[in-house]
């Protein structure tokens, strides 16, 4: 069929349903606003972790905004040397992050899973990772 009636299904596919359904009741239990609450906590923990590092100038900088309603769970680091490398590292060690090109590694502390010491474990690890 033409148009949007085209992507219309029939039956509803059981098992991929099921999962999503067990996903939707998980944020139902939790709570949008409690899971928001604490992503503003663990990005900003992340920020503070990260900021402190004696070399943070040296080796890069945060290019996602300090305003918490202006970003969501995640901190954009711009490297200015090493990136890759630095990437390269941190993943090798178990974290799993994004690398944007030409320069930029996203870390994303998710609520719903990760801990404030988790993000305290990466940012021991990106420390090391930089030299």
């Amino acid at each position: 069929m033409p148009g949007v009636e085209g992507w219309q299904l029939s039956n509803f596919p059981v098992l991929s349903g099921a999962a999503h359904l067990a996903s939707l009741e998980l944020f139902e239990k939790a709570g949008i606003k409690n899971l928001r609450k604490k992503s503003i906590l663990l990005t900003a923990f992340l920020e503070f972790l990260l900021k402190d590092i004696v070399l943070f100038h040296d080796y890069f900088t945060i290019i996602t905004p300090d305003n918490p309603e202006e970003r969501g769970c995640q901190i954009s680091i711009l490297m200015k040397r090493n990136g890759r490398k630095t990437f390269d590292k941190i993943t090798r060690a178990g974290v799993i992050a994004d690398w944007r090109e030409p320069d930029v590694i996203r870390v994303a502390p998710v609520p719903m899973y990760n801990s404030f010491e988790e993000v305290f474990r990466f940012v021991e690890i990106f420390k090391k990772s930089l030299v």
